[in-house]
């Protein structure tokens, strides 16, 4: 894409293990991934999913800003299964919601194919 990304991995619990900032990678967006990341371990959800549900008159309108404002509904955030079981949370941002989350899937397309895990 050549787009600089801010790249954030937690574990299952939505705790940061693994942080990347590209050259170039929007500062405001360092803690952005972070949120996506957590907000994906920990919600089992991409953040996508919440961004549509979190409307003015929905039953989940007001959870972005549960969890002291770091639960995330901007796309670019999403839960690592393995066999099953979630293991972590994929958390990027700097381009657009959606340009994150392609990022996101391809970062966790990544994992599978190098660890030989599955979903």
């Amino acid at each position: 894409m050549g787009i600089p990304m801010c790249i954030a991995v937690t574990d299952e619990s939505g705790h940061l293990i693994k942080f990347e900032r590209m050259n170039g990678g929007k500062i405001s967006s360092i803690s952005i991934a972070i949120d996506k990341a957590a907000t994906g371990a920990i919600a089992r959800n991409g953040t996508h999913v919440y961004n549509q549900l979190c409307v003015p008159g929905s039953p989940t309108f007001g959870i972005h800003i549960t969890n002291g404002g770091h639960f995330s509904i901007i796309g670019g955030g999403l839960p690592v299964h393995v066999e099953g079981e979630i293991v972590g949370g994929v958390g990027v941002s700097s381009g657009t919601a959606e340009q994150d989350r392609v990022c996101a899937e391809a970062a966790i397309a990544h994992f599978y194919a190098a660890s030989g895990r599955k979903a």
